[in-house]
């Protein structure tokens, strides 16, 4: 009641739940914790958990990142890639959207899906309290 007064009296919108999971899930992947973040994406979506790889497949060798529907992996240039919420974020979104080997999403929405977690993650930041007694 109190945190909802005070965000009124601030003019900021309360974070929803789904505003919270996005932004717990780019916390997941900064600390180090990629695959949590993939299992919590994984059950929150009602899909399987992709494999994921540092290391690319040659057709991809210039990329940053890529999904392979085949064996259900995401791959990731280099170890620091793992950590990066926008290159794990987006080739989820790949994962998401590949029903029978056969993709149903563009490279723009993945892009979105990704920035809208961002962008939760920068706002809950942005408007967190810290309160000490």
């Amino acid at each position: 009641m109190i945190l909802r007064q005070i965000s009124e009296w601030l003019g900021l919108k309360m974070f929803n739940n789904e505003h919270v999971f996005k932004a717990r899930i780019v916390q997941l992947i900064l600390t180090k914790e990629t695959n949590e973040a993939l299992k919590a994406l994984s059950q929150h979506y009602s899909v399987s958990v992709p494999h994921l790889k540092v290391g690319m497949p040659k057709k991809y060798s210039k990329k940053v990142g890529c999904y392979v529907s085949k064996t259900k992996t995401i791959h990731v240039m280099n170890r620091e890639k793992l950590e990066d919420p926008f290159v794990i974020l987006h080739e989820f979104y790949h994962h998401l959207r590949t029903q029978d080997r056969k993709h149903r999403g563009t490279e723009r929405h993945a892009d979105r899906f990704a920035e809208e977690f961002i962008e939760a993650f920068q706002t809950s930041r942005r408007y967190s309290f810290h309160v000490s007694y």
